[in-house]
């Protein structure tokens, strides 16, 4: 995300050299709401239908013939839209016509704290639009704007998303055949076994009797279903090594990356694979933007006499936040002679939840160093060839 722009006006100002929108976008209708040269401040409003692209550009190309007209000048259009659903589609075709295009995280901007406050679409592209001048107005923190991703990054870091998601349909597999077992005192069994079939034909209740012939037949489905969870998770998790190698055949700054994290200790190619595909491909300018990016950096509360932590703000990639905590839990494993691991253990053994999170934020912020810069983890292993 970016917090600032990198130009704009300094001073606030009525008449602004651009036709403003905002883009309300939901699965029947999109909202515009825009703001024209020489219309005063009145805010216009029109809808097209979802999806329609070509009817949202010709209403562009009137909005520029009006203000043409009261203005006798031609103006550029630059408009918003919020992170959602509908991805970065809508942001790519309108860059690729010509127009300035931003894509605004909605949890930035600020909205009344009212206990209870109205909320339209007609409200929040009101909303919208007076972020974006205030934006390009220059004025600091008013709303952080989205770093799309290109086509070919966002299709990459699709493999690790599927694995994730595959291994969750996996526990939830399993817990249900494991529930179904124990109403009938069942305790031991294990559906992630190579001998699950010939197990379950051996099976027998608490009591002593024979498995239900239906309940045999339900846990027989549920294992059909786990079976083909797990070899396509099989076939997702051979795919990253693969598709990264063919992507850094033409970029070699895509393939080197994951080859040097691959070669620390405690690293393997699917956590290799998740950092540089969630985070390390993206560009940040300090330490400070890596940590916010993965939601792990600290949010103080200090209004006058009161100073105190509130922990990580988790405003960011999941996904990353969750690989790093459980690779700082590795790291103290694998490379226990390492500097972040003797801070970690020089802590003791209070508040060590706390302490990890601390940990994976290092870590994080040592091995985007490693990445972009070459700077060795103090301490660090790196595996043999």
């Amino acid at each position: 995300m970016l917090d600032q722009p990198c130009e704009g006006q300094a001073a606030i100002r009525t008449q602004i050299g651009a036709i403003f929108v905002s883009l309300e976008l939901s699965r029947s209708s999109w909202l515009i709401t825009s703001l024209s040269p020489g219309g005063g401040e009145k805010m216009s409003k029109h809808s097209v239908g979802a999806g329609d692209v070509a009817g949202l550009l010709a209403l562009f190309a009137e909005f520029r013939r009006k203000a043409a007209m009261r203005t006798g000048r031609s103006y550029p259009i630059i408009t918003v839209q919020e992170t959602g659903l509908d991805g970065f589609w809508l942001h790519r075709v309108l860059c690729r016509e010509g127009i300035e295009s931003h894509v605004v995280d909605p949890a930035s901007i600020a909205a009344p704290r009212r206990r209870r406050r109205a909320k339209t679409d007609r409200l929040d592209g009101e909303a919208l639009l007076r972020a974006l001048l205030a934006y390009k107005r220059g004025e600091p923190r008013v709303c952080a704007m989205v770093v799309a991703p290109s086509p070919e990054e966002e299709d990459r870091r699709r493999l690790c998303r599927e694995r994730q998601t595959l291994i969750c349909e996996r526990t939830t597999h399993v817990n249900r055949i494991k529930g179904l077992l124990f109403a009938q005192g069942i305790t031991d069994y294990a559906p992630q076994r190579r001998d699950r079939r010939e197990r379950l034909a051996a099976l027998h209740t608490a009591d002593g009797r024979a498995l239900p012939p239906h309940l045999t037949a339900q846990i027989s489905r549920e294992l059909d279903r786990l079976e083909l969870l797990v070899d396509q998770i099989k076939r997702v998790e051979a795919e990253p090594e693969a598709v990264l190698a063919e992507t850094g055949a033409g970029e070699t700054a895509a393939s080197e990356p994951v080859a040097m994290l691959s070669a620390v200790r405690g690293i393997g190619a699917t956590f290799a694979a998740v950092l540089w595909s969630e985070g390390f491909y993206r560009s940040f300018a300090n330490r400070r933007q890596v940590a916010a990016y993965a939601g792990l950096a600290a949010t103080p509360w200090r209004s006058g006499s009161i100073m105190h932590e509130q922990g990580v703000s988790k405003a960011g990639n999941p996904r990353l936040r969750t690989v790093m905590i459980q690779l700082a839990w590795l790291w103290l494993r694998h490379q226990p002679q390492s500097a972040l691991a003797r801070w970690f253990q020089a802590r003791g053994q209070r508040d060590r939840k706390r302490a990890i999170v601390a940990l994976a934020r290092k870590l994080l912020v040592a091995l985007w160093k490693y990445v972009t810069a070459g700077v060795v983890i103090e301490g660090a292993v790196i595996k043999t060839a």
